[in-house]
């Protein structure tokens, strides 16, 4: 893994939470997109040496609603940039790790991304993603 590259957020709504980021920690908004992919609105937050991706659901089917669903807003993965998204799932996957997926999904940013079951991590649900997101990828 090179890098932490962001913590992903999950919210029911980032309208309603994003005065927080922007006015009560004085944090800068990057980017918002949707993610169909993935069923989310995501909106990229600058925090300083790392970035902080909101997402919210999209549908009750996503993934993300059926987390909020399950365990309420908060902290829902850690990603890591990763060089060559396919050679590392198949490292992992060598080292026994099951995935959640078995190949990369096209993610928010333009990256490919690719989530670990958090069975295999110790509870922590880890994405790779492919492309670094910069500030500067979002502006």
């Amino acid at each position: 893994m090179n890098r932490v590259d962001h913590i992903g957020i999950a919210v029911s709504s980032i309208e309603h939470v994003l005065p927080f980021y922007e006015q009560t920690l004085g944090l800068k908004l990057l980017k918002m997109e949707e993610v169909a992919s993935q069923g989310v609105k995501v909106a990229f937050i600058d925090g300083g040496n790392i970035k902080l991706e909101l997402l919210e659901p999209l549908h009750k089917e996503s993934p993300v609603a059926k987390f909020i669903e399950k365990r309420g807003e908060g902290i829902h993965h850690v990603a890591f940039g990763v060089q060559d998204i396919e050679d590392r799932l198949a490292e992992l996957k060598e080292k026994g790790v099951k995935m959640i997926n078995e190949s990369p999904k096209q993610g928010a940013g333009g990256a490919m991304v690719a989530f670990m079951h958090p069975k295999s991590s110790h509870g922590v649900l880890y994405e790779l993603c492919n492309k670094s997101n910069t500030k500067e990828d979002l502006a």
